[in-house]
């Protein structure tokens, strides 16, 4: 979810400097939900779950087509995979250096970066300087009204009183510890209902595990908040992010997908680096650790570690404190 809130830009600059252009996007059955009231995209949906079934699918939708351009932004053998089959002129990928999963060899023009130490939405946006085309760092990601109505009817809260949303989970990825911990959101939580009047929503999916993490977060709150983990369409997701005045949460996709709709986002930072993958208009709230982590675990600084560098620790998130994150959160109060 968050690569695909990371390539708006990208649909925006082509839609803004070639307005006559078709524009057809390949794209996942589930991250189709987010985006699927975008005008004027051609989407071709791929269903990884049908395997094999789902590759001869898109061979046969793309059967006898042709196009100018294919820009190959994800790096995965999947995506390289589904590459095979778009007839195209230029297939434009990325640098080798970053190349993960052997794409450079499934493109024949490869992007020049200016840097290969940037935020992932400055390394997409690479894709349109290739054609000299000027950024439009605009997402405009929509949010249907079914969905704010759908989502109005689940929520219980006095309407003039701020919306404060916790997505406390990241994916789960084996050794790949980002989440905070359930005290510190306990903490935020109960801080924000109790000094600052504001309604409180843990977000997030239908896991097992995202369910205990919110009940051990209930289990430490005076107030409760409204519990909404696994409640929502990916729409009504995105409605609720939209509606909130704050979001907090780790390197996830929720935490995109409210830079994509301009709520501020509060990110929570250890395991990886913001400069390459925080909210990327709200960076001067994240709480970043990460250079902190990478000195005590890895013994490197940020400009000595790869760009990519992550940290497998699990402990490494519990360097953040309730209390920058509170700090965050009145400072963003105060500018509202």
């Amino acid at each position: 979810m968050g690569d695909i809130t990371h390539t708006l830009p990208v649909l925006r600059t082509l839609q803004k400097h070639w307005p006559d252009t078709p524009i057809t996007w390949i794209i996942g059955k589930t991250e189709y939900q987010l985006v699927r009231d975008i005008k004027g995209v051609e989407f071709i949906i791929f269903d990884k779950a049908q395997g094999l079934a789902g590759y001869k699918a898109i061979r046969r939708q793309l059967k006898g087509r042709h196009f100018d351009i294919l820009l190959h932004l994800q790096l995965s053998l999947r995506a390289s995979a589904i590459s095979f089959f778009v007839s195209a002129g230029i297939k434009l990928g990325f640098d080798k250096e970053r190349a993960k999963d052997l794409q450079w060899l499934f493109s024949n023009q490869k992007i020049r970066p200016a840097s290969t130490r940037q935020h992932v939405v400055d390394s997409f946006m690479e894709f349109t300087s290739h054609f000299g085309l000027e950024p439009v760092m605009e997402w405009d990601l929509p949010v249907s009204d079914a969905a704010r109505e759908s989502l109005r009817h689940k929520l219980d809260k006095d309407d003039q009183k701020k919306l404060l949303v916790i997505n406390p989970c990241a994916a789960a990825k084996s050794r790949n510890w980002r989440d905070w911990t359930t005290e510190g959101y306990a903490t935020v939580a109960d801080y924000a209902h109790e000094q600052l009047g504001m309604t409180v929503a843990l977000s997030g999916g239908s896991s097992s595990r995202e369910q205990n993490v919110a009940a051990a977060i209930f289990s430490l709150c005076k107030e409760k908040p409204m519990n909404l983990i696994g409640q929502t369409s990916i729409a009504e997701m995105a409605a609720l992010l939209d509606m909130a005045s704050v979001v907090i949460a780790p390197d996830t996709g929720p935490a995109h997908i409210a830079n994509a709709l301009n709520t501020p986002v509060i990110g929570l930072y250890a395991a990886t680096n913001p400069q390459r993958a925080g909210p990327y208009r709200f960076q001067r709230l994240v709480v970043n650790h990460y250079p902190a982590a990478l000195e005590k675990y890895y013994e490197l600084s940020v400009g000595d570690a790869p760009w990519g560098q992550r940290i497998r620790n699990a402990e490494c998130m519990t360097m953040i404190t309730a209390a920058e994150v509170i700090d965050r959160l009145e400072k963003i109060l105060s500018d509202q």
